[in-house]
């Protein structure tokens, strides 16, 4: 199994931490067909070869994917558009 593990530092409240994770979600939700849901303060992905979640904290974003065989090849992309996105939803 393949991990893609960002972490990004952030000064929002919780309410637009959690809206910045509800935006990469449903970017990655529609570009590599992920299903989300919330659990608590977790945004917690999956679909066949990947699962995952987003995790907010008071000053960090973790996002953390585990990718199947199948999927290991795009890694690269993958991770690109995580960072991507988030430069993008955080105004880095």
């Amino acid at each position: 199994m393949s991990v893609i593990d960002v972490h990004r530092a952030h000064t929002l409240d919780k309410e637009h931490a959690r809206e910045a994770a509800e935006a990469l979600a449903k970017d990655l939700s529609n570009k590599f067909e992920l299903n989300y849901q919330w659990e608590g303060d977790h945004l917690k992905f999956k679909r066949s070869g990947v699962k995952g979640h987003v995790k907010i904290t008071n000053g960090d974003l973790n996002v953390r994917l585990e990718l199947g065989m199948l999927l290991r090849p795009f890694k690269s992309r993958i991770e690109q558009e995580i960072n991507s996105q988030l430069d993008q939803i955080l105004k880095v």
